[in-house]
């Protein structure tokens, strides 16, 4: 019989601090993904969406005239990036908060990114849940007559 050599322990928990990768390495996941949203922000920016011929019609409201949960996002990223955050909402007021909400996610797997732990996705099928049940629910009242201001 041979030794099958030194037994290693499945890890259990949740991982520990990654010191063994320099702080820019593990800056790194964070600073490329701002710096991607900062490039199609500023290409969004400079090529305005209010004109026709830029971007293709969302498929949904072509075939149906319904709008989709995304339905005025590029407008109102557009308006964020030129500073109106007024016409961002009026365009639609779902993207406005999910940048916010990216915003804050975003500076807390920067701080988190920096200590070594991993960034912090939520893992709860419950948050997901919800957030899905929030898009339905403001697609479903943008399409309605009394949530004419939701729409684009």
């Amino acid at each position: 019989m041979t030794d099958p050599g030194p037994v290693r322990a499945i890890p259990t928990g949740p991982p520990g601090p990654r010191e063994d990768r320099g702080p820019l390495r593990r800056l790194l996941p964070p600073l490329l993904t701002i710096g991607a949203i900062g490039a199609a922000f500023t290409y969004v920016g400079l090529v305005d969406p209010n004109e026709s011929g830029h971007y293709p019609v969302c498929p949904l409201y072509a075939l149906t005239g319904l709008y989709c949960p995304g339905c005025g996002g590029l407008r109102s990223a557009h308006a964020v990036a030129h500073g109106d955050l007024a016409a961002a909402f009026g365009a639609n007021a779902a993207a406005v908060v999910g940048y916010a909400l990216f915003a804050v996610g975003w500076l807390v797997w920067v701080a988190r990114a920096r200590k070594g732990l991993p960034a912090p996705i939520p893992r709860a099928p419950a948050v997901w849940w919800t957030v899905g049940v929030v898009l339905v629910l403001f697609t479903v009242v943008r399409n309605l007559p009394f949530g004419g201001g939701l729409a684009p």
